[in-house]
């Protein structure tokens, strides 16, 4: 523009979209004014008397929030043919919790996901948001073929650092990393467990409140007792603590159905990134999101203080069996639909109180349990010498699958020592070279079982010493009792533990016990015949469609009910819990990849401590990393290619089901979340997390 002295002056027309109106307004504007100033200037020009203290500079075309109000125009690259909002950073939001309910909360629309999710969690009292994110809905026929997501990657505003203000380095080095969580200053009551206040509109449970004295600030920010501030009042909605009854055929209409791995794998684009808002990622108003369990690492599940935790938690691996996301044999499926019904029954009767029934959970005393079981360590050897290592030995079946051959399982004597199985012809040849000899460190353990014809499989998968793809034996045992020996030495083998570890005999007693649950007993049936329910709502759909009867289906679940019936409420949902855990694919989140160098399309499983790499038809697994052995990861965002380094190898793949980024931070969330320290008094570090999970330029 030509000033009166005939000099231009360098400034210029910006339109901005008021959309509480709507209307656009034109300002004009010079490159060096900071964002501040451009809202300051735009409510002076309106006519309208209103609080804007909760509005925000938002760009739809680079999908980018203008929040740093002392940038300027020229920091964040808006010129003359930008198109800006200015709309309310709390917006309606629908989030649908794991049990099913769809809430409407007033949500922060200019926060990173992480935060939302933090301040959701809050609200809620559920402890530890860490391990929850958000999720978009997936269209049914989106999970029909795979999506082909490019990643889309935020590159950094030229001049302005990343949200945190730092640079975060995507390789993982605990040295230089150090613990995610500060300790906090604040008194030791668990996060969650603050007070609810009781009374506003805009949230289903009357907790958000927005308070009256509003005031703008050019510089963004706003007073302790502002705009949309969160109190509790030590209340918790009954309704998250005992999810109400919903119909199977309802739960249907929410859930995913996946008929096989690829589907499974194509749930997973729906993930949201953490480190950037809901907007910048297409959710807008009043849309619905997913709020699920991402990180299937649980810390300090406490009935005293996680009543809703342990709930949604429930809920949500209640819904992954029934819609089948999750395998498990029929035995198992009867003994979770037992426990259904059991938590049922108790929800409808007084309960004890937490604090008398969990007095053991006291902090001092946990700890000091923890130290003795540390110090005393496991007594495998029936003597005090600590320098003795445990041992297996024992007669199984031994069979080594092969492309065109029937199961026939050889009689053979197996000797574990550390982490290291031998198999010999009899018990006098021990002392030669064994028949076969290899390391379980990092090896894939699976559980093959049925109760009803007393088979007792497990199948392990082993990595060769030439480094080829992982080699697939089955060993069969006679009883439980060796089974659950046996089955938990391996487990701990596979994480390069040995059965001297203080946690060996409490992994036989927890397998022993839901072996146990699994034992029909007919006078349990007899007794509770008169008992009215729907077994339709208890059991996946394929266990109904392959017994005769709905009436049949619901004796073998009345049968395996006597062996909980003496469980009142939160034992009944701990123990599902805990069995859900034990079950073979419990805590893989799946994605189809192509490696570097192939064509052929694969799958990448990753759980909490570990990736693998599968078969995308059969889901047999072919290599296993450990997360312990990885030095690295990172993303080559040119090419899409998530490239990570081990100790003795570097892998790179594709992903062709999600965004990229999806892999890397669930890599850098378990790495995150592995991190945490025994103090549960710990502040959560969201820095540590960005950094981990970012992947800023």
């Amino acid at each position: 523009m030509m000033t009166t002295d005939g000099l231009i002056d360098g400034s210029w027309e910006l339109t901005i979209t008021v959309t509480d109106l709507p209307e656009a307004r034109t300002l004009r504007v010079k490159g060096d004014l900071h964002i501040g100033g451009v809202m300051l200037k735009l409510v002076e020009a309106l006519e309208y008397i209103a609080d804007w203290s909760d509005h925000c500079l938002y760009w739809p075309d680079k999908r980018l929030w203008l929040t740093r109000t002392k940038s300027t125009l020229d920091q964040y690259g808006v010129q003359a043919d930008a198109r800006l909002w200015f709309t309310p950073m709390h917006k309606a939001l629908h989030v649908t919790l794991p049990d099913l309910q769809t809430i409407e909360m007033q949500i922060n629309f200019s926060i990173n996901v992480f935060g939302v999710v933090v301040k959701i969690c809050k609200e809620l009292g559920i402890r530890h948001p860490e391990e929850l994110s958000l999720a978009r809905k997936i269209d049914r026929e989106e999970l029909k073929k795979n999506r082909g997501v490019s990643a889309t990657r935020r590159t950094q505003v030229p001049g302005l650092s990343s949200p945190n203000g730092h640079n975060p380095n995507t390789s993982y080095d605990s040295a230089t990393l150090g613990s995610p969580f500060r300790k906090s200053g604040m008194a030791s009551t668990p996060q969650g467990t603050l007070t609810r206040d009781s009374g506003v509109p805009k949230s289903p449970f009357g907790t958000l409140r927005q308070s009256p004295n509003y005031s703008f600030n050019a510089n963004g920010t706003t007073s302790p007792g502002s705009a949309h501030s969160i109190s509790f009042d030590g209340t918790v909605e009954p309704t998250l603590t005992n999810s109400p009854r919903i119909a199977a055929q309802e739960a249907f209409t929410k859930l995913y159905r996946p008929r096989n791995l690829a589907e499974k794998a194509r749930i997973n684009a729906g993930w949201l990134d953490s480190s950037r808002s809901l907007l910048e990622q297409g959710i807008c108003e009043n849309d619905v999101v997913l709020l699920r369990f991402k990180f299937f690492s649980f810390y300090d599940l406490t009935p005293k203080y996680d009543a809703v935790r342990i709930n949604q938690l429930y809920e949500q691996a209640k819904w992954s069996l029934i819609s089948e996301e999750i395998d498990c044999t029929e035995e198992e499926m009867m003994i979770f639909a037992a426990l259904q019904l059991q938590i049922q029954q108790q929800s409808l009767l007084p309960q004890p109180d937490v604090d008398q029934s969990h007095q053991a959970d006291d902090e001092v005393d946990a700890a000091l349990n923890d130290l003795q079981v540390t110090l005393e360590g496991s007594t495998l050897s029936g003597t005090n010498d600590i320098t003795h290592t445990p041992e297996l030995r024992d007669y199984m079946r031994f069979f080594k699958p092969k492309k065109i051959t029937f199961k026939s399982f050889k009689r053979y004597y197996f000797v574990f020592k550390e982490t290291v199985l031998s198999m010999y012809k009899t018990p006098e040849d021990v002392d030669q070279e064994p028949l076969l000899k290899f390391s379980l460190r990092g090896c894939e353990v699976m559980s093959d079982i049925n109760l009803s014809s007393q088979k007792f499989n497990i199948k392990l998968f082993v990595r060769p010493q030439d480094g080829n793809d992982m080699t697939e034996m089955w060993i069969r045992q006679d009883t439980e009792e060796q089974y659950a020996r046996w089955m938990a030495a391996f487990r701990l083998a596979s994480k390069g533990r040995t059965m001297a570890d203080s946690s060996y005999e409490s992994e036989v007693r927890s397998l022993l016990s839901f072996l146990n649950m699994q034992h029909p007993v007919s006078s349990a049936a007899s007794a509770n015949a008169d008992l009215q329910f729907d077994p339709e709502n208890h059991v996946a759909p394929r266990f109904l469609n392959k017994m005769k009867t709905p009436r049949q289906v619901a004796k073998r679940i009345l049968e395996a009910q006597g062996n909980v019936q003496g469980m009142n409420l939160m034992e009944a949902k701990l123990t599902f819990i805990k069995a859900w855990q034990s079950l073979p694919d419990y805590g893989l989140t799946y994605f189809i990849i192509r490696m570097k160098g192939s064509k052929k399309e694969e799958l990448l499983a990753i759980a909490f401590n570990r990736m693998v790499r599968m078969d995308l038809t059969k889901g047999d697994s072919l290599k296993t990393w450990r997360f312990q052995n990885m030095k690295e990861w990172n993303v080559n965002w040119d090419i899409k290619q998530v490239l990570v380094e081990f100790e003795d190898e570097k892998i790179a793949f594709h992903c062709l089901t999600a965004d990229c980024k999806v892999i890397h931070e669930f890599i850098g969330g378990y790495i995150f979340l592995s991190m945490r320290s025994g103090d549960k008094n710990q502040a959560l570090n969201e820095e540590q997390f960005q950094k981990l999970t970012g992947g800023w330029l």
